[in-house]
């Protein structure tokens, strides 16, 4: 388990993300947090196609704190495109970190 912002985060493969419930509420509440992990999520994207690089994503399902890593291969308005089209909604995103 890895501990970030006192947050307990288990560590899930990206294999498993689809069987996740992922609910419509946002784990951010703060519009600066929000823009910060936008422009956080846009960075890893670009770095993902550009030059592979894989990036730790910390996101809530409907039950726990869970962590990934994995390289972002696309990014929508409201979710993240992961390898064999593995999705993360946005909103369920904590941040990302190199």
């Amino acid at each position: 388990m890895e501990s970030l912002n006192k947050r307990k985060f288990e560590w899930i493969e990206k294999e498993k993300i689809p069987e996740l419930n992922f609910p419509n509420e946002d784990v951010l509440d703060n519009e600066d947090t929000k823009n910060e992990r936008w422009h956080e999520l846009q960075r890893a994207t670009t770095l993902g196609n550009l030059d592979k690089i894989k990036f730790k994503i910390y996101f809530a399902d409907g039950g726990s704190h869970k962590y990934t890593e994995t390289t972002i291969w696309g990014l929508t308005d409201k979710r993240v495109i992961l390898k064999q089209g593995v999705m993360i909604p946005v909103n369920r995103i904590f941040y990302v970190k190199y």
